[in-house]
Formats: C-alpha cells, structure tokens, sequence
C-alpha cells in the first residue's frame, strides 16, 4: 500500500514522531500483523533501522510484539494512541506545574528575588507606566495589583466581561472583602444582567451608559483598556501615578452621581 509523503509527515508533526517511526507505525496498521522484515518492505526504512524503530515504537505505545516465533508486531489503534498521548500531555503539565509553584520555596528563587530588587539601577516603582498586551497579560497583572490593594478599588467595564470572567472576579472579590478593601463597581451594559451579578457578587453596583474598562487601585495606580475586542491581542496601560488616578477616581464618582 502507499502512503503519500504528505500523510507521513502530517502524522509524525500529530504524534511527535520521527519520519521512520511514522511510516513504520503506519505500515504497522495497515498490515495488522507482520514481522520486521515484511514492515521494512512496506514501510520503504531500511531494514537495520527497522527493529531500532520498531523497539521505539512498542516504548512510545504505538506497536505491541507479539509472542511467539518469529517475532511479529502489530499497529496499536489510532485513537488508543491519541488517548494515551493526551493523559501523557496532562500528566507531564500537571508535574510542571507542581515543580514551577515549589520554585517558590528555593534559595535560587530567593537570590533572583534579591537581584530584582537591589541591582545595581532597581526599577522604581513610581517611575513606571507599562502597556500590556494580550488578555493572559493584562488579567495576570490586573489580578496582581489588585491583590496588592490597601484601600480602596474602582471598577468600571461593562457586565459581559464580568459575566465571561465570573470566577475570576468572583474570587477577587471575596480576597478583598476579606482583606476589608472598599469595592466601587460600575458596569455598562444591560440592567438585568447588572442586576443578577450584584446579586451573586453580593456587592452594589451602578450601572453606567460608558463603555469604557480601567480600574483604580487606592487612588494611586490604574490599569486603563485601550481595546474592548474579545480577541486575545487586548492592550492595556498601566499608570502609576497618584495624580492621574485621583483625577480619573474623581471623574469616576461625579459619573455616577450624574447616571443616578
């Protein structure tokens, strides 16, 4: 049977495979049982690679030996693969993620730590505005500073972002009421859904006619949307300045005032 190039590399860039191991594999299942011998012919590897390949193969979960004389293999099932391959994906991020949150607790981290804030030129926090681009970004850092909040945060976005990221901003929320942060929160965007989530966020919220996003954290630092796209290439600036965000807390409060 042949097997057009374009399917071996197509499969082999799917299963993280090397060229033999692809047209071994597929030789494989399409001969249900053979010997090393008969998949070399059919496979087109040359035969002194086919038993390396093979042996690779039965390692990764795509060949199986049979027992008995002589040795032959046989193709494991497509989608048995793919099942295996995904559990493996899982597993594997899973032990990342569990190394990556330990790092924490290392010397080497706390040296890094200390190189950050005592360079020979430290960043100064008060001389920074950033933009930031993409949504992982922009909500990593959103959560961050909020999370570094003293007093008081302003919220202004619409209620589909909050509906659409309710986890996040219902766990953000709960972490500043108990940490005795004022909360002021005005959404544009229809009533009833304003409504439902003032309900399950257990927090008042005004409803504006706006559709603008920034968020004030103690009048001292502010993170402003530049973009109100739903795609992932969102931009936003984040300003620390006492000043701007004072003035834009102060145009945030007479709004309100006005909508009521």
């Amino acid at each position: 049977m042949m097997i057009k190039q374009e399917l071996i590399h197509k499969i082999k860039d799917y299963f993280d495979l090397n060229v033999y191991e692809a047209k071994v594999w597929l030789a494989l299942l399409g001969n249900g049982i053979a010997s090393a011998g008969k998949i070399a012919d059919v496979s087109g590897v040359p035969r002194s690679r086919t038993y390396d390949v093979l042996e690779s193969l039965e390692k990764k979960g795509f060949a199986i030996v049979k027992l008995g004389k002589p040795v032959k293999y046989i193709g494991v099932k497509p989608r048995i693969v793919l099942e295996k391959l995904k559990n493996n994906i899982k597993q594997n991020a899973e032990e990342r993620m569990i190394s990556l949150s330990n790092v924490k607790e290392t010397d080497e981290f706390s040296h890094l730590e200390k190189i950050y804030k005592g360079g020979v030129d430290p960043i100064k926090r008060e001389d920074l505005s950033l933009s930031l681009k993409g949504k992982s970004n922009i909500s990593n850092y959103l959560r961050e500073i909020l999370k570094n909040s003293s007093k008081e945060v302003i919220i202004c976005t619409n209620a589909e972002e909050i509906e659409s990221k309710f986890k996040l901003f219902q766990q953000t929320f709960i972490f500043l009421k108990k940490a005795n942060i004022k909360i002021k929160i005005a959404l544009f965007g229809d009533e009833k859904l304003i409504s439902a989530l003032s309900n399950k966020l257990g927090i008042k919220i005004k409803k504006i006619e706006i559709d603008t996003k920034f968020f004030i954290v103690d009048r001292k630092e502010m993170l402003f949307y530049l973009s109100k796209g739903v795609d992932s290439d969102d931009t936003a600036i984040w300003l620390n300045s006492e000043f701007f965000s004072e003035a834009f807390a102060s145009l945030f409060e007479k709004a309100i005032k006005i909508e009521n």
